[in-house]
């Protein structure tokens, strides 16, 4: 079964479907199911139902990727017992879950399989639901670990801010100051895994040397740890490479911001990374990713971070003092994609798939993850559904290094036939 899974996921890692640009995935999938006999339903954000029969139990995951580096252009290859791709990033985080959910409608499983659409960015298929979904039971299949069954996620918001200065003549040099090709990775998951932020490292340069910036081009998504950042910049003062940083002498003589000096404490002094960690669940409270800053000609910057919480009181908290804080450097700020927590529970159903997964693992875990699953806005859309999280294990989503442990593939199908097998 895993050749049939692992053959599935690379046909549908040929077909593009970055975030927003998945129309041709979403075609595929319509068709697939409809040829091997299921009902389809789909709404007008792409959102997809497949089911036959009566089922009582709803497999769900998201069929849109981050795209990093060369994707959607992926090619993949397999070393030492890990799927990874060359130069981009991966797509297992769900690629993979929607492999196994073709594999069940291959062999006419009696199920609901809901597919939803833009999870990446913002959670907005899941918040446009309207199906009249059959199941008292759904499985999420966007958690990343095998032998885990995850309980709670974070909820999370973004925020975007316009920040404005005065563009003036400039003196001294001209440079391209650059931090290129660190780890980058997710969030939320690594965001306590002590990754370098490209823009904080070189906030950091900035703000050791006496300079006005010019312009600054320097993350990829907002729910990516910046990999890379640019500033170009001019000093009197000669700037050479250190320590992840990279300068080059440029001819022209731009303008300057005229409060460079403000603009670069701001990103210097922003806290990005864990706020709070909590102890008894092993992973972060809250967390902050400043994670995209780019200029514009009239001497604006966008700016964007993405905040995350285990409450949503907190969660409401940290977005107040992070507004403050953007708004205190003189930026328009607002809260876009705001997505609720899903508070850890245990119940009938997180107790079925952790009694199938002690078949597979030795110390199987009940655990909550520090990231948005689509679990958390579901529940609120459909409060008498019970839920729970299984998935493969992946590590760096939403990176270049982005990878798949293909055995771990293998034991979550075999958990998932058992679950369903249970109704």
């Amino acid at each position: 079964m895993i050749d049939k899974i692992m053959d599935y996921f690379q046909q549908i890692s040929q077909i593009p479907h970055c975030s927003k640009e998945a129309d041709k995935l979403f075609d595929f999938l319509v068709d697939f199911a409809k040829q091997r006999g299921y009902s389809i339903q789909t709404d007008s954000v792409k959102n997809i139902l497949i089911s036959k029969g009566s089922p009582k139990l709803c497999l769900q995951a998201h069929y849109d990727m981050v795209c990093v580096g060369k994707a959607p252009d992926i090619t993949t290859y397999i070393q030492d017992g890990v799927l990874r791709a060359k130069e981009s990033s991966l797509g297992a985080d769900n690629g993979m879950a929607i492999a196994m959910m073709m594999v069940l409608i291959d062999s006419g499983e009696e199920l609901e399989f809901l597919l939803t659409s833009d999870e990446e960015i913002g959670l907005i298929g899941a918040s446009a639901l309207e199906f009249e979904l059959s199941s008292s039971y759904m499985l999420n299949l966007d958690s990343e670990e095998q032998g885990e069954v995850y309980i709670g996620c974070a909820g999370g918001a973004d925020i975007k801010a316009i920040y404005s200065d005065e563009l003036v003549d400039g003196v001294g040099k001209c440079y391209e100051v650059s931090v290129l090709k660190l780890q980058g990775g997710h969030s939320g998951v690594d965001i306590d895994k002590n990754i370098p932020s490209a823009i904080k490292v070189l906030a950091s340069y900035l703000a050791s040397h006496k300079l006005d910036v010019v312009s600054m081009y320097a993350g990829e998504r907002i729910n990516s740890i910046p990999a890379n950042a640019v500033a170009i910049v001019r000093s009197l003062q000669e700037l050479t490479s250190s320590d992840k940083v990279q300068v080059r002498e440029l001819t022209e003589e731009p303008k300057v911001l005229k409060n460079s000096d403000r603009f670069i404490k701001m990103l210097d002094g922003f806290v990005h990374g864990v706020i709070e960690f909590d102890e008894k669940l092993a992973i972060p409270y809250s967390s902050a990713n400043l994670a995209l800053v780019n200029s514009n000609e009239d001497g604006t910057f966008d700016i964007e971070c993405s905040l995350r919480a285990m409450d949503m009181d907190v969660l409401s908290h940290i977005t107040d003092e992070y507004k403050l804080y953007l708004q205190n450097y003189g930026c328009k700020v607002e809260v876009t994609d705001k997505y609720p927590a899903w508070k850890p529970e245990v119940n009938e159903f997180t107790d079925i798939v952790f009694d199938k997964l002690k078949k597979y693992f030795k110390e199987p875990k009940l655990k909550a993850i520090h990231a948005g699953l689509e679990c958390g806005v579901i529940s609120q859309k459909y409060p008498h559904i019970k839920f729970a999280s299984i998935g493969p294990t992946i590590r760096y989503p939403h990176s270049t290094r982005e990878e798949l442990d293909i055995d771990s593939v293998r034991r979550t199908f075999e958990v998932l036939q058992d679950v369903i097998d249970s109704f």
